[in-house]
């Protein structure tokens, strides 16, 4: 693991990558309290080449200064930082799974706030450190679409909040909602916002929907995100790249609602939806139970594609505009 201090009297100390271990913390410790907590969540994977990559980790450092900044807590080099992922990957090299199981390793960025006193007040004390873990495939039992439970009493974020930053108070709100999804027989909760019932993120997703336009051309829809409602991810940003690249629809940020959802089913207009994430990569959906009705998403195939495309770039199988780093042994 990876393991450097910070104080506000001496700035960040000299960084240690050593064996995982457990921190002995106050019981007063502003993280216990306050949540004064950020994370990342990135991934290395060994490709048929035998070489370990990983994929775009300077926007997770990116994010993870902004998420920091959000919580008063202290800014950090990114690439040194990146640099230190990259040195403990070297020497971690034997946890990262071959390419023939469609395994990875986990990687976990963290910066937690230890200062001995209670009172909300900016951080005097931080731990940046780095964690990791070997992951199996997500989809270990084929491309299966969930169900997803929406319910609009129920808001993961809302402008002016905290919701386009990885924060742990983002996450722990939503357990009880999705152990509610869980009982009606769901596997992800649909997050809705405002009066319109704008779609947001899928459990902690980012969410695409592909449709056809008045007039039979596909475009390919999600929510926008200068309202601070979603989370900018990393491969939510690639796949916009990605399919922008392809030059076979129009890609458009842009607020969509359970209205128009429910009109392009009606319409025969609505292909897929489909969430995108670290973990996953690419989500497809096969139905959404929302004020009683159960709203059926009829394909999954260009999710597929998606996933497929993008799985291969981070495994090295394709090469595509320098969007992974190469870890040198």
């Amino acid at each position: 693991m990876i393991e450097i201090h910070w104080d506000a009297e001496r700035g960040w100390l000299r960084p240690q990558i050593c064996p995982v271990r457990n921190f002995s913390l106050h019981p007063f410790a502003k993280v216990f309290h306050y949540a004064t907590e950020v994370f990342e969540g990135l991934k290395a994977y060994r490709g048929p080449d035998g070489l370990v990559r990983v994929f775009r980790p300077e926007l997770n450092m990116k994010r993870m200064r902004l998420s920091a900044t959000r919580l008063c807590m202290p800014d950090f080099d990114g690439q040194e930082f990146l640099q230190l992922i990259k040195k403990l990957l070297t020497i971690d090299n034997e946890w990262i799974p071959p390419y023939e199981t469609k395994a990875s390793l986990y990687i976990r960025p963290t910066m937690i706030a230890i200062d001995e006193t209670l009172g909300v007040s900016p951080a005097t004390k931080v731990i940046l450190y780095v964690v990791s873990g070997p992951v199996g495939p997500y989809f270990s039992t084929g491309f299966q679409p969930v169900s997803l439970f929406a319910d609009p009493k129920y808001v993961r974020a809302w402008p002016g909040g905290s919701g386009d930053r990885k924060i742990g108070a983002n996450y722990a709100p939503t357990l009880f909602v999705q152990k509610e999804a869980s009982k009606e027989g769901h596997q992800q909760v649909l997050w809705l916002y405002g009066p319109d019932h704008q779609l947001t993120e899928v459990g902690t997703m980012n969410i695409f929907v592909l449709l056809k336009d008045n007039n039979g051309k596909l475009q390919l829809i999600t929510p926008p995100l200068e309202d601070g409602l979603i989370l900018p991810g990393v491969t939510r940003h690639s796949l916009i790249e990605l399919v922008r690249s392809w030059n076979e629809m129009d890609v458009i940020e842009r607020v969509i609602t359970m209205k128009e959802v429910e009109s392009l089913i009606n319409e025969n207009r609505l292909l897929e939806i489909f969430g995108s994430g670290t973990a996953c990569i690419v989500c497809p959906v096969g139905q959404i139970s929302f004020l009683g009705k159960t709203l059926k998403v009829p394909e999954t195939s260009f999710a597929l594609r998606l996933f497929n495309e993008l799985l291969d770039i981070q495994y090295g199988v394709k090469p595509y505009n320098n969007w992974v780093h190469i870890i040198q042994n």
